[in-house]
């Protein structure tokens, strides 16, 4: 037992060397790469370190140096002016407003104060925009240091003309690229980072943005979540437990009934193959959310279902299988059986699918070799079926992690506990919408966010790096 755990920390140690030697190298490529153009560059690329455009005014290509010098000054202007945008600046005063968050308290009689949410965004757009600053003033060094190779190859500096015509022929993917990295930048990684940077501090339910302050924390919030002693520590193991058992329940028993109903349909001698699929579909086609709320009110304890049950004298009195349930194993169970109704259909067309396009030619071959049939199935389809759906299988477990619809819509997440937030079905997504959209303590939220994340993260890359439609994906071409 010791000399296992000396190998798995001998193992991991060697991970994080390796790790830190691949990333220092990657440092000094970088850096070496970055000197190049001023060491073998003309002056026109040495003057484009200091004044953005310069190496293009230099080699005559007028258009383009002045894009590259406007957007220097704009960016100059910007950062040293510190427009401000609800009385909150942006520039390098953000800067310093995002490491202070703020120093002048507001009072009740509408004083004006500082924002700290307003600082801390700003300040995180800020740092986008030097981001995005630094990324076109290397792109301007290269651009003039592109020009020198081609006068040294013998031929002349392209004209802005030329230019616009290369971005649409042999660099079109450039063009189309940017401004989705633009659009990814904006809308999913500042806003991320802003995620992570509240979960450092202490903006909770006190805290009223342009009315009270908040500050920075450090870790006291992560450290809470472990060796505190309030509702946050004592739910959050629980909590997180419960979604890694939804998630696993919930994959495979949709991902195993789906793919039994497409083998059920496509089995030869079924007949209206086409209208079972379109029954199944139907299901998808409905908004997730009506089927839900249709389902909770048909299995609620004044609804049709229990009235049945009564009716036939298998029940006394109503039975509560959801929010109203009495054990935290009925609601639970009630819920993962509902969403075979909606999971099983998407693994079902997929899989019938797949069926539909298995090589003949393995089973003919499989057959002169004397295979049953299931033995076929178990070394043909069954292989093939998995191999094929790994990535689908993989991004369906982590769907359900962040699962939101079926816990919040069937139960809220009760059976409730008492003195908590968290109930007894509420996975960590719909714990942190309570913790932030109806307690408002944002803070241990995005804490709460932040470890979904790693969990899902490292889920992701780890299962799918170990799968065999990673490391065999010609296997079956």
């Amino acid at each position: 037992m010791i000399e296992s755990k000396n190998r798995l920390f001998n193992r991991f140690m060697s991970k994080i060397k390796h790790f830190i030697a691949s990333f220092t190298n990657f440092l000094k490529r970088s850096i070496k790469h970055f000197k190049r153009p001023f060491k073998e560059g003309s002056k026109g690329t040495k003057g484009s370190y200091f004044i953005m455009g310069f190496g293009n005014l230099y080699h005559k290509q007028y258009i383009k140096g002045g894009l590259f010098l406007t957007l220097q000054l704009l960016f100059l202007i910007i950062f040293f002016t510190n427009p401000k945008v609800n009385n909150t600046p942006i520039g390098f005063q953000a800067i310093r407003n995002f490491f202070t968050l703020g120093t002048e308290v507001g009072d009740i009689f509408g004083g004006l104060a500082d924002n700290s949410m307003l600082m801390m965004l700003f300040g995180v757009v800020t740092f986008g925009l030097i981001a995005v600053f630094l990324a076109t003033y290397k792109s301007n060094i290269y651009s003039s240091f592109y020009s020198d190779l081609r006068l040294k190859e013998g031929n002349k500096p392209t004209t802005f003309k030329e230019d616009l015509a290369e971005l649409l022929d042999s660099r079109f993917h450039i063009l189309l690229l940017t401004p989705t990295i633009l659009g990814v930048l904006t809308f999913t990684i500042l806003p991320t980072l802003f995620m992570i940077f509240i979960a450092f501090t202490n903006f909770d339910r006190e805290v009223v943005p342009g009315l009270n302050l908040f500050e920075w924390v450090g870790f006291a919030n992560f450290t809470e979540i472990f060796t505190g002693q309030g509702e946050i520590a004592n739910r959050f193991i629980p909590v997180l437990t419960w979604t890694l058992t939804w998630a696993f329940f919930a994959t495979f028993s949709c991902y195993i009934g789906g793919i039994l109903l497409a083998l059920l349909i496509n089995k030869p001698g079924v007949r209206l193959k086409k209208l079972w699929r379109t029954i199944f579909i139907l299901t998808i086609a409905l908004p997730q959310f009506i089927s839900l709320l249709a389902v909770q009110q048909l299995l609620s304890e004044h609804g049709p279902v229990n009235a049945m049950l009564m009716q036939l004298g298998i029940l006394d009195q109503p039975f509560a299988f959801l929010g109203q349930a009495r054990t935290a194993f009925t609601a639970r169970v009630s819920v993962i059986v509902i969403n075979l109704w909606i999971g099983i259909p998407f693994t079902m067309l997929m899989t019938s699918g797949i069926l539909m396009n298995v090589p003949k030619d393995t089973y003919e071959a499989a057959q002169i070799d004397g295979a049953s049939k299931f033995q076929a199935f178990r070394n043909i389809t069954l292989p093939y079926i998995i191999f094929i759906t790994t990535p689908y299988l993989i991004t369906s477990f982590i769907g359900n992690i962040t699962s939101f619809n079926i816990i919040f819509f069937l139960t809220g997440g009760d059976p409730n506990v008492p003195g908590s937030v968290a109930g007894q079905t509420d996975l960590l997504v719909t714990w942190l919408y309570s913790l932030t959209i109806e307690e408002g303590d944002v803070n241990i939220g995005s804490v709460i966010a932040i470890f979904t994340f790693i969990i899902t993260a490292s889920a992701t890359l780890l299962s799918y790096r170990r799968s065999k439609a990673y490391k065999e994906e010609d296997t079956f071409q």
